[in-house]
C-alpha cells in the first residue's frame, strides 16, 4: 500500500484513538464529580445531625465517623459549621460544595434542588416546631409480667454489658455507645459510652424503617390507607404501567419487584445515592423498572421504604405542616419519645428508610409499643393484630428472615456465632454501623444497642443476647 493511502487511514486511526481517551477522561471525570458530590452530601448531613441534634461537638464528629470509619479519601472534605445559620458545608478541596440546614423538629436536610434560605423558609411554625426537653424519666408503662416469664439474672445482665462496651482488639471496632435494656416495663440496665448519656439522640440508620410500619398501622387503623391497595404514585401514572399493581403490603414485605440496588460500598450506588445525592428519595426509588413481578421476589430495599414514606404522605393529607407533625403527634408524643426526630428530604418527605434520631430510652419506649401489641397505657394506638402482621415471615422473603418492615433474624452480620439459643419468638428493627432494637415478647424484654460498628461481625448480636439469657 502506497504512503498516499496508508496516510489517511493512520489519521483516521489518531483520530478514533483520541476521541477514544477523550471520552474515557470524559466518563471519569463525570463519575469522579458524582463521587465528590454524594461524599460532600454525607460529610455535610452527617456533621449537621451529630452537632444539632445530637448535641456532640464537631471535632468528635471529625475523628470518629469521617476520619476514622470511612474511606480516608473523606478526610480531604471540610466541613464548616456555621451556628448562625445553622447549617454546614462542607467540599473536597473546594469542589463540590453541599450544604445541610437544620431546621427545629425536623433535624437536618441536604439542600439538594433548593437554596438553603428557601428550605430554611419552610420548617415548622415557631410556635410548635421545637421539642420537648429530653430525658423525660423512666417511668413503668408495660404491662404486668405474664405468668412464667423469666427475670433477668443480674450478674449475667452486668457481665453482657461490660462485654459489649469491651473491645476484642487494640483497634476499636464495636464502639458501643449505649445498651438501654427493659424487662417488664422496668429499666434493668443502661449504660453510655464516652461523650453519650441518657439525652444522647443518636441515629437509628434503618431501625427507621420499622418506624414507618408503626406510621403505616396508624393510618390503616384510621382507615386512610389499606394494606391492599395499590399504591399512588405519579411516576406510574401512565396506562398500562406494571407498577400500579404494587400495594402497600408488598412494600411493607419488601416484595414490590422494583430494581434496586442496596449495597453500601459502591458511592454511585442506588442506596447511597439516593441518601445524600438526591433531593427526592421517593420520586429517585419510584422511578426504578420493576425487576420482578411485584409480590414474587423480595429484596431489601431502601428505595421502598422512602416510596411508602410518600405514601404516608398523601394519607395524612392537608398543609405540609400536617405531614411533618404526624409522627410525633401519632406516635411520639403519646409514647414520649421527647427526642424523636425523622428527617426529611428537600422534597419535603421523610427518609423513612435511615434518617431517625432517638435516646436509646425513646428507641426502647417504641420496642415497649410492640411488646405490648400496640397499645400503649390502655390506649390502641395500632389496630388490632398490627404486630402479628408485622412479625409474620413476609411469604417471598427466604428462610422467613423479614416480617413487615421487622426482622425476624439477624443473620451473619449481626450473628457471625450463629442465632442458636435465641427463644423463636424474637425479631428485630436493625440498621447501618449496629444499631439494632430486639422485642422477645416470651422474655418480656427489649434491648437497644446502639454504636458505630465497623466491618462484618464487629458487633455480635447474638452472642450478646445469649448472655443476657444465660443462654450460652
Amino acid at each position: 500500500m502506497s504512503s498516499a493511502v496508508a496516510s489517511p487511514w493512520r489519521r483516521w486511526w489518531r483520530r478514533a484513538a483520541l476521541a477514544v481517551v477523550l471520552a474515557i477522561l470524559l466518563t471519569a471525570g463525570y463519575f469522579a464529580r458524582q463521587v465528590i458530590l454524594v461524599g460532600n452530601g454525607y460529610v455535610a448531613k452527617t456533621m449537621c445531625s451529630a452537632v444539632y441534634v445530637s448535641g456532640r461537638k464537631p471535632q468528635a464528629v471529625r475523628d470518629a465517623e469521617i476520619r476514622l470509619n470511612d474511606p480516608g479519601i473523606l478526610r480531604l472534605v471540610s466541613a464548616d459549621v456555621e451556628r448562625s445559620s445553622r447549617t454546614v458545608r462542607s467540599a473536597f478541596l473546594g469542589l463540590g460544595e453541599r450544604v445541610a440546614v437544620y431546621r427545629d423538629g425536623l433535624g437536618c436536610t441536604l439542600a439538594l434542588g433548593v437554596g438553603p434560605g428557601e428550605l430554611s423558609s419552610r420548617g415548622l411554625p415557631a410556635n410548635v416546631a421545637a421539642l420537648p426537653a429530653r430525658g423525660t424519666p423512666w417511668a413503668v408503662r408495660a404491662a404486668r409480667a405474664a405468668a412464667g416469664s423469666p427475670a433477668l439474672d443480674p450478674p449475667l445482665v452486668t457481665a453482657a454489658v461490660d462485654e459489649a462496651f469491651a473491645e476484642p482488639g487494640p483497634v476499636p471496632t464495636r464502639r458501643t455507645r449505649a445498651v438501654v435494656i427493659v424487662q417488664d416495663g422496668r429499666l434493668v440496665a443502661e449504660r453510655y459510652g464516652a461523650d453519650f448519656g441518657p439525652g444522647s439522640a443518636l441515629p437509628g440508620w434503618s431501625m427507621t424503617k420499622s418506624v414507618m410500619n408503626a406510621l403505616t398501622g396508624v393510618l390503616a387503623r384510621d382507615g386512610k390507607l389499606a394494606l391492599d391497595a395499590p399504591v399512588s404514585a405519579p411516576e406510574w401514572r401512565a396506562a398500562g404501567d406494571p407498577r400500579r399493581a404494587v400495594t402497600l403490603r408488598q412494600l411493607l414485605h419488601m416484595s414490590s419487584g422494583l430494581a434496586f440496588t442496596e449495597t453500601y460500598g459502591n458511592p454511585l450506588g442506588d442506596v447511597i445515592w439516593m441518601l445524600f445525592g438526591t433531593g427526592d428519595a421517593a420520586g429517585y426509588a419510584a422511578r426504578k423498572p420493576l425487576a420482578a413481578p411485584p409480590g414474587q421476589r423480595w429484596s431489601y430495599s431502601s428505595g421502598t421504604t422512602n416510596i411508602l414514606a410518600r405514601a404516608l404522605r398523601g394519607a395524612v393529607g392537608g398543609a405540609e405542616a400536617d405531614y411533618q407533625l404526624f409522627p410525633r403527634r401519632a406516635l411520639f408524643e403519646p409514647l414520649g419519645m421527647t427526642s424523636a426526630v425523622i428527617e426529611p428530604d428537600a422534597a419535603g418527605t421523610f427518609v423513612g428508610s435511615s434518617l431517625m434520631f432517638a435516646t436509646a430510652r425513646d428507641w426502647a419506649r417504641f420496642g415497649l409499643l410492640f411488646l405490648q401489641d400496640g397499645t400503649w397505657e390502655g390506649r390502641r394506638l395500632l389496630p388490632e393484630g398490627w404486630v402479628t402482621f408485622s412479625v409474620t415471615p413476609a411469604p417471598a422473603a427466604p428462610d422467613g428472615v423479614y416480617g413487615a418492615h421487622f426482622w425476624l433474624r439477624l443473620g451473619r452480620g449481626y450473628a457471625p456465632s450463629g442465632e442458636h439459643g435465641l427463644p423463636p419468638d424474637t425479631y428485630h428493627a436493625i440498621g447501618h454501623e449496629g444499631q439494632i432494637l430486639t422485642v422477645i415478647p416470651s422474655h418480656r424484654l427489649v434491648v437497644v444497642r446502639l454504636g458505630l460498628s465497623v466491618g462484618r461481625g464487629a458487633w455480635d448480636h447474638a452472642a450478646f443476647l445469649r448472655r443476657l439469657l444465660g443462654a450460652g
